[in-house]
């Protein structure tokens, strides 16, 4: 019996993956070479990101604080040259995220760029219908360069502008 419950266990968990449901698939909304949807975000302390206001290559990490492949991407990023790069702004946008679980997270994760709380998921749906962690990396006009999901081992495997 106990054998028996395991199994379950084990076969209930591996059906859920850090979109949270069972596997869908997973649609990409935004393409390369389209201008981002959004360049205007409120972040967790109140202050207002205008992408447009800086030429600089953006990242953009739609992500869960739950999420076994987000924090993994975020300890990536941390430990790489995006995190002090002047000429790269990163965002991370929370999705279900409340500004609470997001301070919460920043500080666990040391983070040194802002995040967004995407409570409703309004802003995530913008880009895509499933999966996360998504890294959207935009040049300095606001153009979408290339859309990631990282779920893997090397999340920033192919993070590259050129």
């Amino acid at each position: 019996m106990i054998r028996l419950f395991v199994i379950a266990t084990v076969l209930w968990l591996a059906a859920f993956s850090c979109h949270g449901q069972e596997k869908v698939e997973y649609k990409t909304y935004v393409e390369v070479g389209q201008t981002l949807p959004m360049t205007v975000f409120g972040d967790i302390q109140g202050l207002q990101i205008v992408l447009t206001d800086s030429s600089n290559n953006k990242l953009l990490v739609l992500f869960a604080t739950w999420c076994h492949d987000s924090q993994r991407a975020m300890k990536a990023i941390m430990a790489s040259h995006l995190a002090t790069q002047t000429n790269i702004d990163i965002i991370g946008i929370g999705r279900e995220e409340s500004v609470e679980s997001l301070k919460n997270f920043a500080a666990e994760y040391q983070l040194n760029f802002p995040l967004v709380a995407d409570t409703d998921r309004s802003i995530y749906a913008q880009f895509a219908n499933a999966g996360v962690p998504r890294l959207i990396l935009i040049d300095g006009n606001n153009t979408i360069v290339k859309t990631i999901i990282a779920e893997n081992e090397q999340p920033l495997a192919q993070v590259q502008w050129h």
